[in-house]
């Protein structure tokens, strides 16, 4: 099972942020502040184990799947009834 890391704000990472407001930057300081910042963000990703890659993919083949019938369903469903209503123009009579 993959580790919970709780996404809360420490005192230090609130004081840089403010420190980091306080300052006036140009372009390049903002950018470089934006990429530290992504750099953060991204350590704590946390990546699935092998069996939970295969079981989140299998639910979402299945879902895929499920999915597929229900809009063909309703599409077969639908022509069958404009066929009806309106009737089949490949019919000459």
């Amino acid at each position: 099972m993959a580790r919970k890391v709780i996404d809360e704000p420490s005192e230090d990472v609130v004081a840089n942020a403010k420190k980091d407001r306080a300052q006036r930057r140009g372009p390049f300081g903002r950018l470089a502040l934006f990429i530290r910042q992504v750099i953060g963000e991204l350590r704590k990703v946390v990546t699935p184990t092998r069996r939970e890659l295969f079981s989140y993919t299998g639910v979402v083949l299945v879902f895929v799947v499920i999915m597929m019938a229900l809009v063909s369903g309703l599409d077969f469903g639908f022509s069958a009834l404009v066929n009806f209503l309106f009737g089949d123009p490949t019919i000459t009579g």
